[in-house]
This record gives structure tokens, C-alpha cells and sequence, in this order.
């Protein structure tokens, strides 16, 4: 191997040479939308590249500069009291996790939460109770759960001790997050929130409600993906009497790197300013040229852009309208198809994929002319059409039963096997398709034979895999017992 060689620098370079379409976080859409702070500390930005000396304030026991940025970001969003995040939100999800439960807790969770969730299981040994979303008719994308549900699971598991649900999902939809604030605090129990997706929700009124004008007692947000701060900047907020601040601080330092990045904690202050004071501008001319596309792309037909209008109650649902999910089985393609062409014929680069769908993220200050090579892409798809086929059915992992914790599962004597002979054993390793990232099958769970047929499935299709364990799925590790 060739040391004078640097694969990833190769990579991000030929990736910027090729001048694509950016239709995906991170949400400043590669400098485009970046903060004057950010954009003028180019030529000195690695000067910033500091540690805790003199004058820049300590992270995990802030008293000066990062203080008063933090005390900033709480008037920004709404909270009493927040915090910066140089883990990304996962680590936010996991302190909040650790600060509610402990032991073998009960912990009420909708399915479709990220896989970081798992991780905060197995640190705090709490036991999960998952909620299944229905599931949006053509589009096959998880419907926000309601009030009627949470009550229904708190009715069955009165002693649980949190809920952390996720508003909006990664399709952008939201559902009536107040109802289920009103259904945890009527049992006495903090509800939480993954709001990775809709930091930018408090500065446009075209927005979603966000978490914390609703009730919740503590969002995570991923500053990064929507607000314009760099990749991994993210911000937890609290406002909750239900939840005890020092607990969660002494959480977050065993779940956060002692050594932070002040370019990551300054573009968080930066972003900050941004949309508290330019927010709604931006995100106004990102909601126009989305809604232009929406009505351009709904008039092509071979695609169509989901709404309100799909869901049995539209009423109970909430779209962020900054990103346009766009329903392609017309086409007889899987989404996965029509994003790759979209990459490489058009460079036209969108935010994700999965079978029926391809989702296109505006991000801040979206860009005319990136809104026209989309929708000149998506009309010239239909060259790709395939009439062989209609896409097919959507692929959905089946129920999982929790047999243990993930953390006493995850702590157990293991051994590995082929996965066609797993069926009946309990799962020692988490599997997630990559994106959303949510999980199929956690530690602790049966592996039941429609779970093989699922992952086989998974496996034939040579989906993106994240997961603990053989990421080809050639074999799975289960508990010995």
C-alpha cells in the first residue's frame, strides 16, 4: 500500500469537482448556506481548532463563552436550559435515556426510532416497549403514532418511567405531539423527543410545531441536518420539571468526547444566530421553490409527492415542506434505482431512498437552479421506465419479541451461526438498513423464521447494513444459552 496516498481527501474532492445537485443534509448544502461566522473564518478556520485554554470556557463545566452560548440557544429555541452536542444527536438520545432509566426501567418507544436509541438501552440496561406504526398507504413510510396508542401502551405498562418518541421522521412527518405530551404527564412520566429533523421548525410558521412550544420536556435536535451548523453539531434542550438537569448534564459528560471540537461548538453558535435572526428568510425562499416543485413534479406521471392528503385522518399529520418525498413505483423502479440514476446521469444528489421512494431535502436558502435539474431529471426518467414490473411490495421487517433487555442480551455469552439456522434464538446482534437507520432486529430479541425470511430478503436485495455483528448477514450471533 502506498502511504503517500489520502483515499478520503481523493474522495471528498472528486465528490465537490463534480458540482451536484445537493438535495441532502447537511443542511448549509456544502457552504452555500454556512453562517457569515463560518464563511469568513475560512482562510484561519483550522486556528480554531483549539482546546480549553485561556478564555474559551470548558464544555463540560461551562462558565464563560460556551455558557453564554448555550443561555443564547435556549432563548433561541424556547428551553430552559441547553446544550451543545459534539457527538451528534445520538449522544444527546443516549444521555436522556440514561437520565430517565436505570436498572431494567421500562422505556416506551415508537419502532422506528434510530439505532443510537439501542445504544442508550444497552448503557442504561432499560427495557423497551415498542410502539408499530401503521404505515402510509403507496408510500410504505411510518405514520406518526397517536395519542390513542400511547395511552393504550401506558394503559398495559403503567410502571414505565419515560417516552421518547421521534417528530418529525425522517420523511418529515409529524404527528399531534401535544396529545402525547398530554397522555405521558396525565401518567407522571417525561416525554422526550428525537427531533434530529426539525431544529429549523421554530422559524417559519409554515413549519410543523416544533417539540418544545408543544409540551415535550427535552428535544434533541440535530443542528446540523436542518438549522446549518457543521456535520455532528447538535444541540439537546430542556424544559421540564420532570427531568432533572445536573442528572442529565453528568450524562452527557460520560456520552460526549472530553476533548470537543470548538469548530463544531462554534458553528453551533453560529447557526444559532443565523436562524434567530435570518431564519425565516431563509427557510421562506427554501419553502417556495419546494412548493413550486411539488406542484411541477405531482404534474409528472410517473411521480408522486407525498401530502397530508395520503393519510386516513390528514388532520392528526404534519409535512415539513422543506423536503419533498416522491412516491417513483409508477416508474416500475424501486427508489434505490432512481436515486442512483439520479447520481449518476443528472448529478443530482438526494437525501435518501427506499423502495418506493426518493426523498429530496431543500435545506437552507434553496437553490432555483438546483430545483430545476431535479425536476428536469425526474421528467426525463421516464426513458427508465420499466414495464417488466411495478417496483413490487415495499420491504418491512415483522414485529420483534423482546425475550431480555438489549443490555443483558448485548452482555451475554454469544456465539455466531448462519442465518437460516437462527430461527427460534435470541438475537445478540442489532441489525438496521441503512438509511433510516432503524432498527429490524435489537439484542434480546427472538429471531422468529419470518424475521430470516426478512433479512434474507434484506440480504438478496445487498441493502446497506449497519448493525453489531456480520454486516453481510452471511451469519447473526445469538445468545448461547
Amino acid at each position: 500500500m502506498d502511504q503517500g496516498e489520502t483515499p478520503l481527501v481523493r474522495a471528498l474532492e472528486n465528490h465537490r469537482l463534480k458540482n451536484k445537485a445537493a438535495f441532502h443534509i447537511p443542511a448549509h448544502r456544502q457552504g452555500q448556506a454556512l453562517p457569515v461566522e463560518l464563511l469568513g473564518a475560512r482562510q484561519h478556520i483550522f486556528a480554531y481548532d483549539l482546546t480549553e485554554v485561556d478564555g474559551l470556557d470548558d464544555l463540560h463545566n461551562p462558565k464563560g463563552a460556551i455558557a453564554r452560548a448555550q443561555q443564547l440557544a435556549a432563548q433561541a429555541f424556547g428551553a430552559e436550559k441547553s446544550y451543545f452536542l459534539v457527538n451528534g444527536s445520538s449522544s444527546g438520545l443516549q444521555a436522556l435515556i440514561l437520565a430517565t432509566c436505570q436498572g431494567e426501567d421500562l422505556v416506551i418507544l415508537p419502532r422506528n426510532v434510530h439505532r443510537s436509541v439501542l445504544t442508550g438501552l444497552i448503557y442504561s440496561g432499560a427495557r423497551p416497549v415498542y410502539i408499530y406504526p401503521s404505515l402510509v398507504d403507496k408510500f410504505g413510510i411510518p405514520a406518526p403514532i397517536t395519542g390513542q396508542e400511547l395511552n393504550k401502551c401506558l394503559q398495559e405498562h403503567p410502571k414505565a418511567k419515560a417516552v421518547l418518541t421521534v417528530h418529525p421522521n425522517y420523511y418529515g412527518v409529524a404527528g399531534r405531539l401535544e396529545e402525547l405530551v398530554k397522555t405521558a404527564h396525565g401518567f407522571d412520566i417525561p416525554l422526550m423527543v428525537d427531533e434530529a429533523h426539525g431544529g429549523h421548525f421554530p422559524f417559519h410558521r409554515d413549519l410543523p410545531p416544533d417539540g418544545l412550544s408543544c409540551g415535550a420536556d427535552a428535544v434533541v435536535q440535530s443542528t446540523h441536518k436542518v438549522a446549518g451548523a457543521l456535520t455532528q453539531a447538535s444541540m439537546l434542550h430542556l424544559k421540564s420539571d420532570k427531568i432533572e438537569p445536573a442528572r442529565v448534564e453528568d450524562c452527557l459528560r460520560m456520552v460526549q468526547s472530553t476533548s470537543p471540537s470548538y469548530i463544531l461548538m462554534a458553528s453551533l453558535d453560529a447557526a444559532r444566530r443565523q436562524m434567530a435572526t435570518q431564519g425565516e428568510q431563509m427557510l421562506e425562499q427554501s419553502l417556495q421553490l419546494a412548493r413550486q416543485l411539488r406542484d411541477k413534479i405531482n404534474e409528472l406521471p410517473h411521480c408522486e409527492v407525498l401530502s397530508s392528503s395520503h393519510f386516513k385522518d390528514k388532520g392528526s399529520v404534519f409535512i415539513d415542506k422543506t423536503r419533498l418525498v416522491i412516491n417513483v413505483q409508477a416508474l416500475g423502479l424501486t427508489g434505490f434505482e432512481v436515486k442512483d440514476i439520479l447520481s449518476a446521469s443528472y448529478g443530482v444528489q438526494v437525501e435518501l431512498a427506499d423502495h418506493c421512494n426518493v426523498v429530496a431535502i431543500m435545506g437552507l436558502k434553496a437553490c432555483k437552479d438546483d430545483g430545476r435539474r431535479l425536476y428536469e431529471a425526474l421528467k426525463d426518467m421516464d426513458k427508465y421506465k420499466s414495464s417488466s414490473r411495478k417496483g413490487g411490495k415495499p420491504l418491512q421487517p415483522p414485529p420483534a419479541q423482546v425475550i431480555s433487555s438489549p443490555r443483558r442480551a448485548w452482555m451475554g455469552k454469544s456465539k455466531s451461526i448462519e442465518l437460516e439456522k437462527s430461527a427460534g434464538k435470541i438475537s445478540a446482534d442489532s441489525v438496521a438498513v441503512y438509511p433510516p437507520g432503524i432498527p429490524a432486529l435489537c439484542p434480546g430479541e427472538l429471531i422468529s423464521k419470518d424475521m430470516v425470511e426478512y433479512l434474507v430478503e434484506v440480504r438478496s436485495r445487498k441493502l446497506h447494513i449497519q448493525g453489531s455483528g456480520d454486516t453481510s448477514l452471511r451469519s447473526i450471533r445469538v445468545l448461547d444459552l
